[in-house]
């Protein structure tokens, strides 16, 4: 069985990154829609060290190693070709740690140059993410430095989990989560966080659908990356945490065409001048194009998790 992420880790997680990351705000607004305006929250954790939410999970694997007297010298290894490696490197910096980066070739520029700008060893391997995952696992081992995963590690899952309790700080009421699914992390972080009276829907490009595929044949499958938040929401398979999670609790999946990201970033930066990520406009886009309607009894809360792309790409 796989591992699982409770409450109360994510609940340490947060004790243990207090005051060591930002505190991202919440912002209440309205969206225009074909159905009628439509009342979110917004969580912007955009505004995150590195531009996303991945130092937390990061910083809590490390700080959560350094109590177990297991950060070696050799600091963190992790494969990834966007958000999960800044967030490390970030998490590496605050901390003083060494962090190996392995990424493959399709890794975006703009990702690479900010590794490099936060000080991390950048190692280019193979085409595929697969590829330079298993670099980077060898490279773990025979270094001893501390394997970090992107989304499919308990210490990741839970610190990605603290946004829950952030956003439960700030409305005390129950929620309907809207979050961008790539390999589950954040996913299945926010459910571990949530309470019990919270709904979660997770939301994925058509072209990039692990959790859908994998709800569809009752089973993690491995899929093909057809969609332009491919560079954020480019995992090949569900998370084993993950499918766990969404396997214990109820959680609705959601598909949306690659149109609608591009639709759901414009009006981001047209109404409210956020600028996000392909993959991080998933969890809006659902709710402009109709596929997500809102329920009566709860706000819906948009989890607007990364910001690193390029402007020239609006």
């Amino acid at each position: 069985m796989a591992d699982t992420v409770d409450h109360a880790s994510v609940v340490h997680a947060r004790e243990r990154i207090d005051g060591l990351i930002r505190r991202t705000p919440t912002f209440r607004a309205t969206v225009p829609t074909a159905h009628g305006d439509v009342p979110v929250i917004f969580k912007l954790e955009f505004l995150q060290y590195g531009g996303s939410f991945k130092v937390r999970g990061s910083l809590n694997a490390m700080l959560h190693a350094e109590e177990e007297g297991q950060l070696a010298d050799a600091g963190v290894v992790i494969a990834s070709g966007g958000n999960a490696a800044i967030g490390a490197a970030w998490a590496s910096r605050l901390r003083g740690v060494r962090c190996t980066v392995v990424v493959p070739n399709t890794a975006p520029d703009i990702k690479i140059e900010k590794l490099r700008a936060l000080g991390a060893d950048v190692r280019t391997v193979g085409d595929h993410y697969a590829e330079a995952a298993a670099y980077a696992a060898e490279l773990a081992e025979s270094s001893n430095a501390l394997a970090l995963h992107a989304y499919d590690l308990p210490d990741i899952v839970a610190g990605a989990g603290t946004i829950a309790l952030e956003i439960q700080d700030d409305v005390p009421e129950p929620v309907t989560y809207v979050v961008a699914v790539g390999g589950g992390g954040l996913l299945s972080g926010i459910v571990a966080g949530s309470r019990d009276d919270d709904a979660i829907i997770g939301v994925e490009p058509r072209g990039a659908a692990t959790l859908h595929t994998a709800v569809a044949a009752r089973r993690p499958v491995d899929i093909d990356i057809d969609s332009i938040a491919g560079d954020s929401l480019g995992a090949t398979q569900i998370g084993s945490i993950a499918w766990a999670t969404v396997s214990g609790r109820p959680v609705d999946s959601l598909v949306v065409d690659d149109s609608a990201l591009l639709d759901a970033r414009t009006l981001l930066w047209e109404e409210f001048r956020i600028v996000v990520e392909h993959g991080t406009a998933a969890a809006l886009a659902a709710i402009l194009t109709g596929e997500l309607v809102p329920p009566s009894d709860r706000p819906l809360c948009v989890v607007l998790c990364g910001a690193n792309t390029a402007l020239t790409s609006y």
